[in-house]
């Protein structure tokens, strides 16, 4: 990969610490990296009505589930989201009337999550928003293929 770095080349930028204060790194500047664009991403997308970037996530899952809508328990594993997490988004969002819920009656407390008629189309009205957004905040520090590369190595970050 074009970044690659040599051990020399790492100790002279982050110092001679122990080698393994680079995992440390690399949290905590996510950790960061995220609390600075969240607000900025946030912002962008309440000019459509969408007070957090975790209501598109719901919401592009849902738009592709379709009209058989998503298992709560599968969008909770999918966005890695703890579920008193997810029950606050999805009420906020029922609130909206963007989308709604049904309960399955088996024994289990099992919901599942639809978009409304005015949930239904919602993502077209958002991710050109939200890409805007995305493009003007990463584009001036990242090339695109920068981009897919970072991208390719938070892949590794996942199940």
């Amino acid at each position: 990969m074009p970044d690659s770095h040599s051990s020399a080349d790492n100790r002279a930028f982050f110092g001679p610490e122990d080698p393994d204060i680079s995992y440390s790194r690399v949290w905590f500047y996510l950790l960061k990296s995220q609390r600075k664009f969240f607000p900025r991403f946030a912002q962008a997308l309440k000019k459509v009505g969408i007070n957090d970037p975790v209501w598109y996530e719901i919401i592009w899952e849902l738009e592709k589930a379709g009209e058989h809508g998503k298992l709560m328990g599968e969008l909770q594993e999918q966005l890695l989201l703890p579920q008193y997490a997810l029950s606050r988004h999805v009420s906020r969002l029922e609130e909206t009337g963007l989308i709604r819920r049904e309960y399955i009656a088996d024994g289990r407390r099992k919901q599942v999550l639809f978009l409304t008629e005015a949930g239904i189309g919602k993502h077209d009205e958002i991710w050109p928003i939200y890409l805007d957004a995305l493009v003007k905040e990463l584009s001036p520090l990242m090339s695109q293929d920068e981009a897919y590369d970072l991208a390719r190595r938070m892949i590794k970050f996942l199940p």
